[in-house]
């Protein structure tokens, strides 16, 4: 798919691997609609103006089932299309299985999982319409080996593969195509937050022997975006920390 003039929705875009996938985007010439629970300020918005592409926010809860589709419909309204959907938004509620309620269970399930089901399910009609399409899940590797004090986050992005990977082979004959990012430890606001104990136990396990940055996340967005015989796929972006 040829990037240019695309229009590109990424949920949970105001800031980290979200904010760095729109502007890669953007550099490509791609048209970026930005979403966020909550208002996306002016700062945000105001990265984008050196590109000469389009910039459009939508504000909403991708776990809400209308809100999901409100969105859709106020993007293409205003941008005519959504070309390209990211799944991005995503929460966590880390607890030890012994202390994690059936709430802390079901909140994350309900943003990480069922939050990329609502709005793949909004975009799919226009998709289909036009034949064509790419939706990209933002899972983890912890959705690939689990992670102690992490069952509800880990059940919800292993949830994100299978879920992928079904709605891929429903779709590939209308040339829309579905894939997954599932990324490492990457240098955000929580690993900069870890104790450095922690830090350099986790390095020990990565054999780059460093955390991956969001730009390097975002490089392998818009190369899923771009490939068009490329589908079902979950590429891992971790330095090596799950090579088999």
């Amino acid at each position: 798919m040829e990037l240019k003039d695309k229009n590109v929705l990424i949920t949970g875009s105001t800031r980290g691997i979200g904010l760095a996938i729109a502007h890669k985007f953007a550099s490509l010439g791609a048209n970026i609609i930005l979403n966020g629970r909550g208002e996306v300020s002016e700062d945000v918005l105001a990265e984008f103006k050196d590109y000469p592409v389009k910039v459009f926010a939508v504000i909403g809860d991708v776990s809400d089932s209308a809100d999901a589709k409100r969105m859709v419909e106020e993007a293409t309204l205003a941008m005519g299309s959504v070309d390209v959907l990211v799944n991005n938004a995503g929460i966590t509620k880390d607890k030890l299985m012994l202390k994690l309620t059936e709430e802390d269970f079901e909140q994350v399930l309900k943003v990480n999982l069922t939050g990329a089901f609502n709005m793949t399910q909004a975009v799919l009609k226009p998709m289909t319409k036009a034949r064509q399409g790419a939706i990209i899940n933002m899972s983890s590797v912890v959705g690939l080996t689990g992670n102690i004090g992490q069952a509800n986050y880990a059940a919800s992005k292993a949830g994100l593969i299978g879920f992928s990977k079904s709605v891929a082979r429903e779709v590939a004959a209308r040339n829309i195509r579905v894939n997954v990012i599932a990324p490492g430890f990457i240098e955000s606001d929580m690993t900069d937050g870890l104790p450095e104990k922690i830090k350099e136990a986790s390095l020990a396990q990565i054999p780059m022997k460093r955390f991956g940055n969001t730009e390097e996340v975002a490089d392998v967005a818009v190369f899923l975006a771009s490939q068009e015989y490329l589908t079902g796929q979950v590429i891992t972006i971790d330095g090596g920390l799950t090579m088999q």
